[in-house]
């Protein structure tokens, strides 16, 4: 009996909050209501209490509520054509009779549809003010490849040498289609001083060389934004090594001691490169007319992934045709698209006992280097010549410190 007071009460509550939502909402619009507060409650507690009393009569008291909404819904729907009121009160009493088995739940549902009530002009101002239909279209597109693509794609190794998993290769075009979309809506919401430099680095955790590659297609389209997309496609880099040093730690912290000092003089010339140019676009003044340009270019982003896949193929062959012996070449080929694998592979080894911890590092180095090298072309083929040149100095930066921290390490 102590228990269900508890649930009871926060029927109660759920009812209260939801009822004086919508008991505001509608005196603010000066419009009829069907029900206020107190119905509000009163049919949260009866979810409950019919919950409780029998699953039968709980059913038959949901479909009296049904009827009493259609009748109210029909007699006032000239003052109020919306049924938002109308469904909040049904599934209020829904949640009254869902916190008799899970009473967080009933809760945290309550809470949430609170909150959607009480945002509508917001809700309503960005889908019909804020959004485009062009980036509406996109953004579908996006849900669609990822929530209706991706599950049925083969998550398994084939193709010559077992290099090619279609799972992984359609996230890197899901990756590259949010990367793009994540920037758009950075440059949207947050003006072109903090937006692009915010996405190129949340980005980079994702794929610093697609970064780098939208990055760069931005700084084509809109020249103006040449500095803000240097900006963020340098910390994509800087991002990168980060990732690589949360995965090391992971996988073998002792790889990730040798490679100390390589990794932190790399993430400081990096940092400090892309800081100069984000102290620069603080202080610029841009004047840019509104553009409505698309979110992501579904045709690039596949590209991208085609290109992975033919270098996946040919660093697969040469571990198999060279074995051990090729390993720093398997690695810096492997490193063109993705520095992060060849470099795991080799800690794993090194894990494993297979080779030593000095072994790994030049592996790992090459993979970073190669990296680099790939995002500068990747710069020059999709970005405009000056974001190019910007992009390739401070990726120059970031192996020479690279490997002068290898340079103290031996």
């Amino acid at each position: 009996m102590d228990k269900l007071w508890l649930n009871f009460a926060v029927a109660l509550g759920i009812g209260l909050i939801i009822g004086a939502e919508r008991e505001r909402s509608k005196r603010r619009d000066d419009l009829g209501t069907v029900a206020g507060i107190r119905t509000f409650a009163i049919a949260a507690l009866l979810g409950a209490a019919s919950f409780v009393a029998h699953l039968g009569l709980h059913i038959a008291a949901l479909i009296c509520i049904m009827i009493f909404i259609s009748v109210a819904y029909y007699t006032n729907k000239s003052n109020d054509p919306g049924l938002t009121t109308e469904i909040s009160l049904l599934f209020t009493f829904i949640l009254g009779g869902l916190t008799i088995n899970n009473i967080s739940l009933a809760a945290s549902l309550a809470i949430l549809t609170a909150l959607l009530l009480l945002t509508k002009k917001r809700i309503h101002g960005f889908v019909l003010k804020t959004v485009t239909n062009t980036e509406l279209y996109e953004f579908l597109m996006l849900a669609a490849a990822t929530l209706i693509i991706l599950p049925i794609v083969p998550n398994e190794y084939l193709g010559p040498f077992k290099a090619i998993n279609p799972r992984n290769l359609w996230l890197v075009v899901i990756f590259i289609m949010l990367i793009n979309a994540l920037s758009h809506l950075a440059l949207r919401l947050l003006g072109q001083r903090i937006g692009l430099p915010i996405a190129g680095f949340l980005s980079g955790f994702i794929s610093s060389i697609a970064t780098v590659a939208s990055m760069g297609e931005r700084s084509k389209t809109n020249p103006a934004l040449c500095m803000a997309a240097v900006c963020g496609a340098t910390f994509s880099s800087l991002a990168t090594i980060l990732q690589l040093a949360m995965l090391l730690t992971i996988v073998h912290m002792q790889t990730l001691f040798t490679l100390k000092w390589p990794l932190i003089f790399a993430a400081f010339s990096i940092f400090t490169y892309a800081a100069i140019y984000a102290f620069k676009i603080f202080h610029q003044n841009l004047h840019l007319k509104a553009r409505k340009d698309e979110p992501f270019s579904i045709k690039t982003a596949i590209w991208f992934a085609t290109m992975i896949a033919i270098v996946l193929i040919v660093s697969a062959a040469l571990k198999v045709w060279l074995g051990q012996k090729g390993l720093i070449i398997a690695s810096g080929i492997a490193g063109i698209a993705d520095s992060h694998s060849p470099s795991i592979s080799v800690a794993t080894l090194a894990a494993a006992g297979t080779i030593s911890n000095l072994d790994a590092v030049i592996p790992i180095l090459t993979a970073l280097s190669i990296n680099s090298i790939s995002k500068a072309i990747m710069a020059f083929v999709n970005g405009s010549k000056q974001y190019a040149m910007y992009v390739t100095l401070g990726l120059a930066l970031q192996i020479s410190g690279l490997w002068a921290g290898w340079w103290l390490l031996t």
